[in-house]
């Protein structure tokens, strides 16, 4: 039985909490959300692991999770209008499709949100080298903590950080894109040619399979986008601005990653420098150390500026969680407190704290689970959408996509496809963490239902 839309019913006579103030129209929202996307930090920090694996293949690997991404983008606008909820993820899924999936949702995008940010914040040293050499993990603590004190601060003026950092970035990724042309070894149609280098300098054929793979990372280089769900009840007209933050977000984020892609797949000396992927020496080989440390500077504070974002968007998730009692009463009531800011100061501290420790874990298993955690994810939100149009959410105002029911029916298909190609390992670990959160929604949620996991919306969307 799916939920219907209500404020949580209260655990004591004190009065309600005050709500997440709305602060930012949709311009706000798109640079909050393109910082989250940090689609700079995500080229240079994540496509290299993917140039390593598919060498000439990564462009169209990514061209390829940014089509699914579209289907994925009409579901979250659709859900994200309807459901305009901090809750993201989990508070659309819960009203669609029933408490279990709502909660199964949060504890995998929990993951993702824990998860990514020291992903992205350990790249942080290798673009700090031309200034001073730290520690990727030290490094990446150190971000992450700075990325928390600037999350207590109020969502407007980060709306102002994020937006300088973020024009950094584009520039960084235009530079790499200008001269990769610039210096273009091959044509277009290396871009299909499907060859990584392998090991004693021979060429290694991308299969088909690698590719599929691939695809979980390819979603995950473009997630990003989720993040004005996330901020949905901080958005001034949501049920608008949702919808056009989404879509405008995945458009310019799309372009900004893949047009550099495609030049360095172009412009690299040969297939063990593209298989290598240091970006960053590339740049250098073809302008000098003055551009190349530019652009190195720039990207580490494209990092920075992701790490600010993504502490912002996780804490929400952790803010609305409280307020929908998904926890023992007191920790609902510690984590649903607001600071003078505004912001959710002690949730904000829950995340970028443990965000910092993550930072000395393994980055290979960080990169497995996070794909893994990512698929699934979009797999429920489809499925959700699916259900988007029954009953009485049929005439709730809400944007709606083209083509239903045929996108999200596909997008379930082409998803679990894709988990079915990831590693076992990676698999298991996933799998182990959902079936923990399980076991806890039987022997604790499920009993108190009248009482905890309690979908809510703010009350100016109740109508």
């Amino acid at each position: 039985m799916t939920d219907t839309l209500h404020p949580p019913l209260a655990e004591s006579t004190t009065a309600p909490a005050p709500g997440l103030r709305r602060s930012i129209g949709i311009v706000g929202g798109t640079l909050l959300t393109l910082s989250c996307v940090t689609p700079a930090s995500t080229l240079f920090v994540v496509v290299p692991d993917l140039f390593g694996t598919l060498g000439t293949a990564t462009a169209l690997t990514i061209a390829i999770g940014s089509v699914l991404c579209i289907a994925v983008a009409f579901c979250y606008s659709e859900l994200g209008t309807l459901v305009p909820s901090a809750g993201g993820e989990y508070a659309m899924v819960s009203t669609l499709a029933g408490r279990l999936a709502g909660w199964l949702v949060f504890v995998l995008s929990l993951l993702v949100v824990m998860i990514v940010p020291p992903v992205i914040a350990m790249g942080t040293a290798d673009y700090l080298a031309p200034v001073v050499h730290l520690n990727p993990s030290i490094a990446g603590a150190g971000v992450m903590l700075l990325a928390t004190l600037a999350g207590l601060l109020d969502l407007r003026a980060n709306a102002w950080i994020t937006g300088v950092f973020l024009v950094l970035e584009v520039i960084a990724a235009a530079v790499v894109a200008v001269l990769g042309f610039a210096h273009s070894e091959r044509g277009a149609g290396s871009l299909v040619s499907m060859q990584v280098a392998g090991a004693g300098g021979h060429k290694d054929t991308v299969t088909a399979m690698l590719v599929v793979s691939g695809l979980a990372i390819a979603l995950f280089v473009t997630q990003g986008f989720s993040t004005a769900v996330y901020l949905s009840e901080e958005l001034e007209n949501p049920r608008r601005n949702v919808a056009r933050t989404v879509l405008a977000t995945l458009a310019i984020s799309s372009v900004i990653i893949l047009v550099p892609v495609i030049a360095i797949t172009m412009g690299a000396s040969d297939l063990s420098a593209l298989s290598g992927g240091d970006i960053s020496g590339m740049v250098t080989a073809w302008s000098n150390s003055a551009v190349g440390t530019f652009v190195s500077l720039c990207v580490a504070l494209a990092i920075i500026n992701a790490g600010i974002v993504m502490v912002i968007q996780n804490s929400r998730v952790l803010y609305a969680s409280a307020r929908d009692k998904a926890w023992p009463a007191p920790i609902n009531t510690v984590f649903s407190k607001l600071g003078r800011f505004g912001s959710p100061w002690i949730a904000t501290l829950a995340v970028g704290i443990p965000g910092a420790l993550l930072c000395f874990v393994n980055l290979d298993t960080l990169y497995g689970v996070t794909g893994v955690s990512v698929t699934g994810m979009y797999l429920l939100v489809a499925t959700a959408a699916l259900l988007s149009r029954r009953g009485s959410h049929k005439h709730t105002p809400a944007w709606r996509m083209p083509l239903w029911p045929a996108v999200p029916l596909l997008l379930i298909a082409v998803l679990a496809y894709i988990l079915s190609q990831q590693e076992v390992s990676y698999l298991l670990w996933t799998g182990g963490i959902t079936a923990a959160a399980t076991v806890y929604w039987a022997l604790y949620l499920r009993p108190r239902r009248e009482t905890r996991w309690l979908i809510s919306l703010p009350e100016d969307q109740l109508a």
